[in-house]
């Protein structure tokens, strides 16, 4: 469950579970749009079945789609009701995927867990300390890994935290893509950035600042992770098994 600084953050996204996929890119209810993010995410992640470690998954649109693409994906997000949500879309869609309600910025993952890949999509704008959880996730990746970051910069009035009273958000409103590169160069490798201008992946056309840096651990500075206390299960593995790349258009 949520620490007590984080019970604010937790309690405003718990309020805002039950309306959140109604956003084109938050649902992904248009076949054009899921279509999109599907395409982006066989670019992004690794063309063999692996282990995704989905962090701030909200109802978990994005974790089904590593689902059907064949990945094993595990989500977590820091609202019990957001979880609640993606476990009922999940399993009504025949997937029984690891979700857990904790703070993605320390996954609550088993002790010795590793992951192919990490997908992490407009949550950094949500966290106390950044550039600390940038560290345990790259720590969190097996040899080879990537830490996928879809995030942006929005025009947001004002400093004023947005769960009040929440710690302080350094990165409130979102971080441009050349402060997130520079906050990843001492302990990270940067091997693709690209501007998200597309309007179909968020279901109209955008004015402000939307991207994806996809990153390797560097020799050192990744945070070493024991990870948490065993929550059952074993920890990922991967088999290899090609993914399909076909267009999702007409899946719910």
């Amino acid at each position: 469950m949520p620490t007590p600084d984080l019970a604010p953050i937790s309690t405003y996204w718990d309020s805002s579970a039950d309306a959140f996929d109604q956003e084109p890119d938050h649902g992904l209810r248009s076949p054009h749009v899921r279509a999109a993010w599907w395409l982006r995410l066989t670019q992004w992640l690794p063309s063999a079945a692996s282990d995704i470690l989905d962090l701030g998954c909200g109802t978990g649109s994005l974790t089904l789609l590593l689902a059907r693409q064949g990945h094993r994906p595990t989500g977590v997000d820091l609202s019990p009701r957001m979880i609640d949500q993606a476990r009922l879309k999940l399993e009504q869609a025949g997937f029984g995927v690891p979700l857990h309600v904790g703070d993605a910025a320390d996954p609550p993952v088993e002790a010795g867990a590793r992951y192919d890949a990490i997908l992490v999509r407009h949550l950094m704008w949500t966290l106390p300390a950044p550039e600390d959880a940038l560290r345990r996730w790259l720590g969190l990746l097996r040899p080879g890994g990537r830490l996928v970051l879809v995030e942006g910069r929005w025009d947001t009035p004002g400093q004023t935290p947005y769960a009040s009273p929440s710690p302080p958000l350094p990165w409130l409103g979102g971080v441009p893509a050349e402060r997130l590169a520079q906050a990843l160069a001492p302990i990270a490798r940067v091997v693709h950035h690209e501007q998200l201008t597309d309007p179909a992946l968020w279901g109209r056309p955008i004015s402000d600042e939307r991207y994806v840096l996809i990153a390797h651990p560097s020799q050192s500075g990744a945070e070493p992770t024991t990870g948490h206390p065993s929550q059952g299960g074993t920890a990922p593995t991967t088999t290899g098994r090609p993914v399909s790349a076909s267009d999702p258009a007409g899946r719910s």
